[in-house]
């Protein structure tokens, strides 16, 4: 016989969970939300993908209305979306960025108030030890930021910082040197966090707001001697999918699931989980396509969910900023550092490619076989060894004829014209360059790098000559794939005049800022889409069905993506980006926080 408690106990749970999932998803005024949000696509007799970019030019044109001109216009967005005063310091942002010719548009910011929204649940002196205490950190005292560490991407930090010192209070920044993400708090706990996290949330009295920031002792000096840091237990668990999963609620298919042991095999691929972030096989919501709760197979699709090169995690929430993250990690993200130093070999330096009809219609990857340490019973599982053979026409050709059977990969269904025809190895070959410059092998090489030999993966890939990004401009479409982590090249393929097609697992800082089909392609994680995505672009001749090409949409796709990407993801954006991070960082670490605020422009109302 059940217990009186029985329902209770459920209702409390379907409760939390509805917290959560409000947290994560809804386009409410404090949460991480994108203009693909709505899978909804209605339905016409279009191609998928000519739906797909008509809804993407309606929500980018919805959403560049919402932009503030002015600070009062840009305090009241705030209030309305965050409930809540603006941090002190606001005005002094808000100046920042419109000097800098910054789009001031509040639902850039979400990420920011995602990362940070369950951190006002910790006491304020245990945000300060757990910073100030961390093996990497930036401080910062006295409107000057100093470093410890001469580590190469503590140091970009400090760099980006730096230009942006003096309009920052005294605060202690730790830092994720490592490419993976650490933290994953469990979806359990994370649930009571936000619930805390809500009770804070009010508007305090004009009168009570305090607006200044605490000084901290220096740099050197414990901030706070009486408070123990907070002990992280690092795991080294493999298959790292077992960390992963309990990001999940515990109602989600990847909690319910099995956890994969075995992956000497092909990918295990089951297409109607992608059906959630899908329009007719094309992905509708790219933030969706990049959350993992509901896709279990992802698990054998993707390097990083079998075994990073780096496993170091912990379970414990603290204030550890990061590059990137996944949609489970609760790292504070920071524009990467290979973004603000802007490195040739990520970037292209200054030559963003020609005019788009001076281009060749064909796609090239260039990169080295990463993802995570791949070995002889692993690699199949790795992402970019997928995608590049999946691109071979000699193995297309093979799998087909039934010769040989796909040793990483699926073919396409027959939506494919080329593959209804026998002809897919054919048509792949007339406008794919994809291949490995070194194949990166977990055995130790007998030969330098780049390393054009391994044992487990040398009987299935050829090595190739590297192909500069400057070159690679010369084609229209780059795709791009996730490697160790997020994939450093892709605001050097958004400022390029060629077309990114961007699959990934990946959270970034700007990902609010773009639009999914407006200025860049999204292509799901699986690749079963990419045959599609290129059929629609190129166009297909054949013996039995011709179909058109749809080249003026990928240019329109391609300008629009760098002309946006040069007003919204310069390197003044990054720093009024990070700029407003601190100023929530700094009051959240502050005791004072609840009532902390900029409330210049409601005392001016009041006066008036």
């Amino acid at each position: 016989m059940r217990s009186p408690g029985f329902p209770l106990r459920y209702l409390l749970l379907a409760f939390s969970l509805l917290l959560v999932v409000c947290y994560y998803l809804s386009r409410s005024s404090d949460e991480l939300s994108f203009a693909t949000s709505d899978t909804s696509v209605p339905a016409t007799d279009d191609h998928p993908i000519d739906t797909l970019i008509s809804r993407a030019e309606r929500d980018f044109d919805a959403l560049i209305t919402t932009e503030s001109r002015t600070l009062a216009e840009s305090a009241a967005a705030y209030r309305e979306r965050r409930g809540r005063h603006p941090p002190p310091g606001f005005g002094d942002w808000f100046k920042f960025a419109q000097d800098n010719n910054a789009i001031i548009v509040e639902e850039f910011w979400d990420q920011i108030y995602h990362d940070l929204e369950p951190f006002w649940a910790l006491p304020a002196t245990q945000i300060r030890k757990d910073a100030w205490d961390f093996e990497m950190t930036i401080n910062v005292r006295n409107h000057r930021a100093t470093a410890g560490s001469d580590w190469f991407w503590t140091q970009i930090w400090l760099n980006l910082i730096r230009t942006i010192e003096h309009l920052l209070p005294d605060m202690d920044i730790a830092l994720n040197a490592m490419d993976e993400p650490r933290i994953v708090v469990p979806w359990e706990d994370l649930v009571g966090y936000v619930r805390e996290a809500q009770k804070t949330r009010h508007m305090a009295n004009i009168g009570d707001v305090v607006t200044e920031f605490q000084n901290l002792p220096a740099a050197t000096e414990d901030p706070q001697r009486a408070t123990d840091p907070t002990k992280k237990n690092w795991e080294a668990t493999r298959p790292f999918w077992n960390i992963v999963k309990r990001g999940c609620a515990p109602t989600s298919l990847v909690r319910q699931g099995e956890t994969m042991r075995d992956f000497d095999h092909p990918p295990r691929i089951s297409r109607h989980l992608q059906a959630p972030h899908s329009h007719k096989g094309y992905v509708s919501n790219y933030t969706l396509s990049s959350e993992i709760c509901h896709q279990p197979d992802l698990q054998g699709l993707n390097g990083i969910f079998v075994e990073p090169l780096t496993v170091q995690s912990t379970k414990v929430l603290f204030p550890l900023f990061g590059g990137s993250k996944l949609a489970v990690n609760n790292e504070i993200l920071l524009p990467a550092p290979v973004y603000w130093n802007e490195e040739e070999r990520y970037t292209g330096g200054g030559d963003h490619g020609g005019p788009w009809a001076d281009k060749t219609s064909r796609a090239i990857w260039r990169g080295v076989a990463t993802g995570g340490r791949s070995r002889e019973n692993t690699w199949p599982a790795f992402q970019r060894h997928r995608f590049v053979a999946m691109n071979n026409c000699t193995k297309l050709s093979l799998a087909q004829n039934w010769t040989a059977l796909p040793a990483n990969f699926e073919l396409p269904d027959n939506a494919i014209v080329a593959q209804q025809e026998g002809k897919l190895g054919e048509w792949v070959s007339s406008w794919s360059d994809m291949g490995f410059t070194d194949l990166f092998c977990e055995t130790p090489p007998q030969e330098p790098q780049p390393r054009t030999s391994c044992p487990y993966t040398s009987p299935h890939f050829e090595v190739l000559g590297g192909v500069k990004m400057q070159e690679q401009f010369a084609q229209k479409y780059l795709p791009d794939i996730d490697g160790n982590s997020f994939s450093g090249r892709y605001l050097g393929f958004l400022r390029s005049t060629s077309l990114p097609i961007k699959a990934t697992v990946w959270r970034e800082w700007h990902d609010s800022r773009l639009v999914a089909w407006k200025h860049f392609v999204p292509m799901d994680n699986r690749y079963n889409d990419w045959f599609g995505i290129m059929q629609y672009f190129l166009g297909y001749e054949g013996k039995t069905e011709s179909l058109p090409a749809h080249d003026e949409e990928a240019e329109r796709i391609a300008r629009a993506g760098k002309d946006w990407a040069e007003k919204v993801l310069r390197k003044e954006d990054m720093q009024a980006y990070v700029l407003r991070l601190l100023l929530e960082y700094a009051r959240i670490s502050d005791e004072r926080r609840e009532h902390m605020g900029w409330v210049e422009d409601l005392l001016l109302g009041k006066s008036a």
